[in-house]
């Protein structure tokens, strides 16, 4: 469990460079509902909205879409968030 939250707050081995064109309205509400809620849930919506906004990251895709656990410090949330 210890590790499926590091690996959600740490992406080392591929650091993901964000594309400025991604964090649409729609990509920064949902992000910021996702971080403000906690609604981890959501991240497979926030993966098709960054689909849409000509994200073709796999990692940052794949991590949204994957049924693991997540928590508050996701690096992909973060990365949109422009949180450190």
């Amino acid at each position: 469990m210890l590790c499926g939250y590091l690996r959600d707050i740490f992406n080392p081995f591929r650091p993901t460079t964000l594309d400025p064109c991604w964090q649409t309205p729609t990509v920064l509400a949902l992000a910021q509902g996702i971080y403000t809620d906690r609604a981890f849930d959501r991240l497979p919506i926030l993966a098709d909205a960054l689909q849409e906004a000509g994200c073709d990251s796999p990692d940052l895709l794949t991590h949204c879409r994957a049924e693991s656990v997540h928590t508050r410090g996701c690096w992909a949330i973060d990365l949109l968030l422009d949180k450190e």
